[in-house]
């Protein structure tokens, strides 16, 4: 399991995943689509937060799969 949270990003054109803690997976996307599922079953298999990053490296989106405070109301 990855320790920390995922994260989508596009370097070299390509996009990629990589765990918080600097592990970076081998498999390269052509298309953001496919990195993000690719992304999103790793955070929720490791039950952190996905963090997907637009093209100039600014956060898109986030999502979190676990860990999530109880005690917040709403």
């Amino acid at each position: 399991m990855p320790a920390g949270d995922i994260e989508t990003f596009h370097v070299d054109g390509a996009w990629h995943n990589r765990a918080e803690a600097g592990e970076t997976y081998p498999d390269r996307f052509e298309k953001k689509a496919d990195a993000v599922d690719a992304g999103r079953d790793l955070a929720r298999a490791a039950k952190v937060e996905h963090i997907i990053r637009n093209l100039d490296g600014t956060i898109g989106e986030r999502n979190s799969y676990g860990h999530d405070p109880r005690n917040i109301p709403g």
